[in-house]
């Protein structure tokens, strides 16, 4: 069963398999492609996913880890470099 806390590294791990950048659609695609199971058996987190996703982003920028949200084309995240 996932937690709201498991989104930073899942988020991080989609950046990092596409090599550091990658539309906010695509790193959903890839955290349903690897958690799907996870997800499914995380009661009422199945249902606000996308939205922890977002807030596991901020906290990766809030951390220096992801590129601020102006610093990238509209709908994309990237992994500070």
């Amino acid at each position: 069963m996932a937690t709201r806390q498991d989104f930073t590294s899942w988020v991080h791990d989609a950046l990092a398999e596409y090599g550091g950048e990658a539309s906010i659609v695509d790193v959903a695609k890839h955290i349903w492609a690897h958690h799907e199971t996870d997800l499914r058996a995380s009661r009422d987190l199945f249902y606000t996913w996308q939205y922890d996703m977002r807030w596991a982003a901020k906290r990766l920028r809030d951390e220096g880890r992801m590129a601020a949200a102006d610093a990238t084309p509209k709908g994309i995240w990237a992994l500070k470099r």
